[in-house]
This record gives C-alpha cells, sequence and structure tokens, in this order.
C-alpha cells in the first residue's frame, strides 16, 4: 500500500525536477496530508516501513531512503547512496556517491558523507565533518567539527575524531 503521493510542487536539483510527496496515510508521526520533502522518483523512497522525507530535503538519482530512515530539514542524498534502518539525515547535511548510513546512525550540521563510505551503529557524523573513500564509521563514535575520515580508515567503539 502507498504511502505518499506527487503534489504538483515541482523543484529543481542542478536543473533536474524533484516532485514534493505527500502523506497519504499514517505512519510514524506523520500523519495522513502532510506534506514531504521532494524526490525524483518513486525508488527513492519505500513505501514499506516508516521512511521519509521531509521539510526541504531531496533525494534523487538512484539514492534511496528506506526501513525507518529520516531525511530531513535541506539535506541531499544522492547518487547511488542508502539511508536506512533507523538512520536520520538533517540539517544541510549530504549524503552521496555510494556512501550508507544506516543502523541509529545520525549525519547533521553540514557534514558530509561520500566515496563508498559507511556510517552505522550509533555513530553521529556533524558539524564540517567528512567521512569518505571506503571509510568506516560505526559503534558509539562521533566525527565533527572539521574532521576528515577518509580511506580505509575504521573508527568504532566510543571514538571522537574532531
Amino acid at each position: 500500500m502507498k504511502k505518499y503521493e506527487f503534489t504538483d510542487e515541482i523543484g529543481y536539483y542542478f536543473g533536474r525536477p524533484l516532485h514534493r510527496i505527500r502523506a497519504v496515510r499514517d505512519f510514524g508521526t506523520v500523519r495522513a496530508g502532510d506534506l514531504g520533502g521532494y524526490i525524483e522518483s518513486e525508488q527513492n523512497l519505500s513505501h514499506a516501513g516508516e521512511a521519509w522525507v521531509s521539510d526541504n530535503a531531496l533525494v534523487c538519482d538512484n539514492a534511496l531512503v528506506c526501513g525507518n530512515a529520516l531525511v530531513s530539514n535541506y539535506a541531499r542524498v544522492s547518487d547511488n547512496a542508502r539511508v536506512s534502518d533507523n538512520a536520520r539525515v538533517y540539517g544541510d547535511a549530504q549524503v552521496y556517491d555510494n556512501a550508507h548510513t544506516y543502523g541509529n546512525s545520525r549525519v547533521y550540521g553540514n557534514a558530509q558523507v561520500f566515496g563508498y563510505a559507511q556510517v552505522l551503529g550509533n555513530t553521529s557524523i556533524y558539524g564540517y565533518a567528512r567521512v569518505y573513500g571506503t571509510a568506516l564509521v560505526s559503534g558509539e563514535a562521533h566525527v565533527y567539527g572539521n574532521a576528515f575520515v577518509n580511506g580505509d580508515t575504521l573508527v568504532s567503539y566510543d571514538a571522537r575524531i574532531r
């Protein structure tokens, strides 16, 4: 059963039209009639689970938001990125390329996760932090401030990188 529909409102991302969505049924904290953010196609946001794109957030290309994930505020998820499970991407954060955020991870502020990076567990990436390459951030780790985590780096447990 579908949980959202496209409205007539169109936004543009690098010249490509994106459609504002509206909930057609209640799920999670979303109520039927609530306006969501912008997606390029129904392949960007799963109809299963409680996943949602809200506010002025956008999801495009082959990116997917699924599970109980939330993309909100002015966040952007693009390319082949995945945001799943209970992950949250918000503020002006970006997740793109082939990056994957899942578990209970949080990516927010002006943070970016890209390349083949993975962010999972109860982690937080925020501020102007960048996680990219094939980096893996897991456990209870926090990457923040102006930190850069890249390459084959593993940041885990309760590490703090800033």
